[in-house]
């Protein structure tokens, strides 16, 4: 799914469930101790997600390293080079870039099922929550809820990697098209430089498909323009 709807200088793995075995996908042993207590499930998508982006890497001509997270626990990427990794139930992916072209990446899946109750009202501005409504009552096959859940992820992996900084939910105001299967969120905080450009918004581009919704935003370097 994500493949399709990011450029095709993105190398993208994805897997749904867990990742069958290739030569050379044995995890690091700085990566092994960080899930070593960790419970079943976040062992297999921690290291899943891993195998995956060094598939993604290979094909970039990159050798495998340890993709270790920082304090935040965005993962940390070699030198030249942006990604992004996302999982959930059924579904892992991973996907990296050069940085001499692409200035940010972020992905993110989800199940195509309503958010728990209580959620909807932390994650989304009283605009949003409009528009989900009309959504929802045009397209009731897509769970707009979240899939504007998943934009927001999307959103704060390209924001964090470029600011430092955190981002709330209530700081990106998201707009769906479902006719053209994008979005923009309008930053309502001050937004990122790229190549001597600020961004106050940020576009990207959504698919709904096997039980699924899944987002990405690509900012391309060289123009400093959001490519959909």
């Amino acid at each position: 799914m994500i493949e399709r709807i990011l450029p095709a200088e993105v190398a993208a793995e994805v897997a749904y469930g867990e990742h069958a075995p290739e030569p050379g996908d044995e995890m690091f042993p700085q990566e092994k101790a960080l899930v070593a207590k960790a419970v079943p499930k976040r062992q297999r998508e921690f290291t899943t997600v891993r195998i995956l982006a060094r598939r993604a890497l290979r094909s970039l001509g990159q050798p495998p390293v340890p993709l270790l997270p920082n304090r935040r626990g965005a993962p940390q990427w070699p030198e030249g080079i942006v990604g992004s990794m996302t999982h959930c139930d059924g579904y892992r992916a991973a996907v990296v870039a050069k940085s001499a072209a692409t200035a940010a990446l972020g992905i993110d899946a989800e199940p195509n099922a309503p958010l728990p109750e209580g959620v909807l009202e932390t994650i989304t501005l009283p605009s949003e929550r409009t528009r989900i409504a009309s959504l929802t009552a045009r397209h009731p096959e897509v769970s707009w809820d979240r899939l504007i859940f998943s934009a927001k992820e999307s959103v704060f992996k390209v924001w964090y990697p470029l600011t430092g900084l955190e981002l709330d939910f209530s700081e990106a105001d998201i707009d769906m098209d479902p006719a053209e299967r994008t979005f923009h969120a309008r930053l309502l905080v001050p937004g990122p430089v790229v190549g001597g450009r600020r961004f106050d918004t940020f576009s990207g581009r959504w698919i709904a498909e096997r039980g699924l919704v899944a987002t990405a935003i690509h900012i391309q370097f060289e123009s400093s323009s959001v490519i959909h």
